[in-house]
């Protein structure tokens, strides 16, 4: 049982490039996260990804980095980001929200707990960065039933092989890592390079593959969004974010925060339509 919130959003902005962006729950606190995530729904988002903050983030450059760093000093805990999916679907039951993380809170949880506590709050999609779809089956069969998409990363990197073993188990969308290395690296897109890995990959993948890392202005998201069905985008947004913080207390919700991740945001979404 897919996410019915993802399908329906790709079917609905068929005709461009979806825009997810990443934000990290916590950072600066969860205050802020909540009211980020509404400003950048009303200022053209399409999917959340909404960062688990996690103490040795490995396939995450320092942007990143430290955005979980700060996260995790503020008290963000993996039920504190729930908590905030929760809240957001008090008034958006549209947008779907995708958690991006890494195996070790989930484990500490407990898999079926987790699975359950998400999609009680609200969650449609889960990218955990070290979970290998050989190592998927139950986990994927315990996200799917309650409705939460298994999504995975594919790299430059991968494998035909390792295309076919993410197709089996993988739905929502697929996050295609258009560079080497980790998120925020500075190397120029390739778009001829990613045009054609996307054909290979659409030999396997029937969900739409989004692009993420490397896409950091309008114009490089332009460029992904007219041979990608989605666009990821999280380092820039996050830096833009910690950047307009400007010494905003901690507590309560930092207003510089919002209106920089809105303003930001939304010209990247006129560069998509």
């Amino acid at each position: 049982m897919a996410s019915v919130r993802i399908q329906q959003t790709f079917a609905k902005v068929a005709s461009r490039a979806a825009l997810i962006p990443y934000i990290c729950a916590g950072d600066p606190n969860a205050e802020t996260t909540l009211a980020v995530m509404h400003t950048l729904v009303a200022n053209g988002a399409d999917i959340i990804e909404l960062g688990m903050p996690f103490s040795d983030p490995m396939a995450d450059g320092p942007v990143i980095q430290h955005a979980s760093e700060r996260a995790l000093a503020a008290g963000m805990t993996l039920h504190g980001v729930l908590a905030i999916v929760r809240e957001f679907r008090q008034t958006n039951q549209d947008t779907p929200v995708v958690l991006m993380g890494y195996a070790n809170p989930i484990e500490a949880m407990g898999r079926e707990a987790f699975a359950q506590a998400a999609a009680d709050s609200g969650v449609d999609g889960a990218l955990i960065v070290d979970y290998p779809p050989e190592e998927y089956d139950d986990f994927g069969d315990m996200l799917t039933s309650r409705g939460i998409d298994p999504i995975f990363l594919l790299a430059p990197t991968s494998t035909e092989d390792r295309m076919q073993q993410v197709a089996r188990v993988a739905s929502g969308y697929l996050y295609y890592v258009s560079l080497r290395g980790v998120t925020g690296a500075s190397a120029s897109l390739d778009i001829d390079d990613v045009k054609r890995q996307l054909a290979v990959m659409k030999k396997y993948i029937q969900i739409p593959i989004c692009v993420g890392f490397g896409i950091s202005d309008a114009q490089s998201a332009q460029r992904i969004g007219a041979v990608a069905e989605g666009v990821v985008i999280g380092s820039k947004l996050v830096d833009t974010m910690h950047k307009a913080l400007d010494g905003e207390a901690a507590q309560g919700i930092a207003n510089k925060v919002v209106n920089a991740a809105g303003e930001w945001i939304k010209g990247i979404a006129k560069a998509l339509k």
